[in-house]
């Protein structure tokens, strides 16, 4: 029996049964049987069963929204933004469909060449707690309009947004083994990827994404999709009161768990420096904290767990022993041990580690000039999100040419994604396959064909090459 956890008040919301282990090869096979049936399907028969999932998500909405809001301590105002970025994830995916994995041909001499796209088979999608409908989702849709079908399993701190997203998906058509539920932990993950699958598509974790890459090192048939952390950089080298808002908007919405979320503070040594942080400081330390359904509604939840709380707590107690200074503490609140305050911390000249702390946590640096700011923001193995605070173009495009991210965002949160372009990142950010409006390309493979209605006599071209 598993339980999903209310981390506001640490009460249960709701229990039922993991996935047995044993139970996942033959769950593998159903989906495989189902397959030939569901690809066979036109693209518009697809893309009508889609679209009655958007429309029974957005009927279900506010319901959903709540439970998404219980379940990961998220304000209800950004749930409800969750669920309509589902809704629309369907439109955005049926348009990238047709135009990176559809189908053209041209006429040819003999003919015409043609151009498809086929389903990779059975994938794969394990999602996060962060945005427990919202990114498996977006990988979830573009897959089954490819003509996949899909064992998604859950993260285990939030199995109740994958039984909506299940119920919702088979009331609006989908059929039973084309899409199933995987509940539970690390074992029915491992259990799952370790079956006969044709995709893994992962939002998650560096160092898991990394394990994911060694497991299937002698698996090359299996498409591999990592959307993963980072230990994302923000310049601020502006105006401080205008730059105060984006900066908290960058690093601490969603309590800090977004992989887009800014990390790294950095800016100009002196005056102009300090205006910025104080700035950030006078802004961040107003934010109101509390449960998604208090009567002032709040800015920043709880963490998604007590641990995942003092995990963060931990990370930021190894900076302050290798001397970073606090400038707005890191601390937990009078309320479920989930709850946490934003934090900032002064790392100049000090060796941190290059990890993401994923929690309301914002390490600053200072520099000397913006040379010195953009070999600092280049200074990680990770590669998800950048951004810029300046209204000069001029550092704006020396920046955008040489910062090294697949997000980079200019007087905008590093947060900030539009779902009609690609998302994604290099380095420990991913293996170059970003998501978003590019899933379409890693959820089908392109079939290159030379096609004539007769056979062709190419006797001729045999003349003289034969004994």
């Amino acid at each position: 029996m598993m339980q999903s956890i209310d981390p506001a008040t640490g009460q249960a919301i709701w229990e039922g049964e993991e996935t047995a282990t044993g139970a996942i090869p033959a769950m593998v096979e159903r989906a495989r049987a189902a397959l030939p049936a569901w690809a066979a399907r036109s693209v518009d028969e697809r893309v009508a069963i889609l679209k009655a999932y958007a429309e029974t998500l957005k009927a279900r909405s506010e319901d959903i929204a709540r439970d998404v809001a219980r379940e990961t301590g998220k304000p209800l105002w950004e749930t409800r933004t969750e669920i309509a970025s589902m809704v629309g994830k369907v439109g955005i995916s049926i348009t990238a469909q047709a135009e990176r994995a559809g189908s053209r041909s041209a006429e040819m001499a003999f003919g015409r060449a043609v151009l498809r796209h086929k389903p990779h088979g059975v994938m794969a999608v394990l999602g996060p707690y962060n945005f427990p409908g919202h990114l498996p989702n977006g990988h979830i849709v573009p897959a089954l309009l490819a003509g996949n079908t899909v064992l998604f399993k859950p993260s285990e701190e939030t199995p109740l947004t994958g039984q909506h997203l299940t119920r919702a998906l088979h009331d609006a058509g989908v059929p039973e083994h084309v899409f199933q539920i995987v509940q539970g932990g690390r074992d029915q993950g491992a259990a799952l990827i370790a079956a006969d699958i044709d995709g893994l598509l992962f939002t998650g974790a560096a160092t898991t994404g990394a394990h994911f890459r060694r497991v299937m090192i002698d698996r090359p048939h299996v498409i591999l999709a990592l959307e993963l952390g980072g230990n994302n950089p923000l310049i601020a080298w502006g105006d401080a009161d205008a730059s105060a808002a984006a900066i908290v908007q960058s690093a601490f919405i969603t309590t800090g768990q977004r992989c887009s979320c800014a990390r790294r503070l950095i800016v100009p040594e002196g005056v102009e420096g300090n205006a910025i942080i104080e700035a950030t400081h006078t802004l961040a330390s107003r934010l109101r904290i509390g449960a998604w359904d208090d009567a002032d509604e709040p800015y920043m939840g709880p963490l998604i767990s007590t641990r995942a709380a003092q995990n963060a707590i931990d990370a930021v107690s190894a900076l302050k022993a290798q001397g970073a200074k606090p400038l707005l503490p890191f601390e937990r609140l009078e309320r479920s041990d989930a709850f946490v305050t934003p934090a900032i911390y002064d790392v100049t000249g000090i060796d941190v580690p290059d990890a993401e702390i994923f929690a309301p946590v914002l390490q600053v640096t200072r520099v000397p000039d913006f040379d010195a700011a953009i070999a600092a923001a280049n200074a990680t193995s990770f590669g998800l999100s950048a951004g810029l605070l300046s209204d000069d173009p001029a550092l704006w495009q020396r920046f955008v040419n040489e910062s090294r991210a697949g997000v980079v965002n200019w007087n905008r949160p590093t947060t900030g994604a539009a779902g009609n372009m690609p998302f994604g990142g290099l380095g420990q950010s991913g293996n170059h396959r970003p998501s978003a409006y590019y899933a379409a390309d890693y959820c089908a493979y392109p079939v290159a064909s030379f096609e004539a209605e007769a056979i062709a006599d190419l006797s001729s071209e045999l003349t003289g090459r034969i004994l």
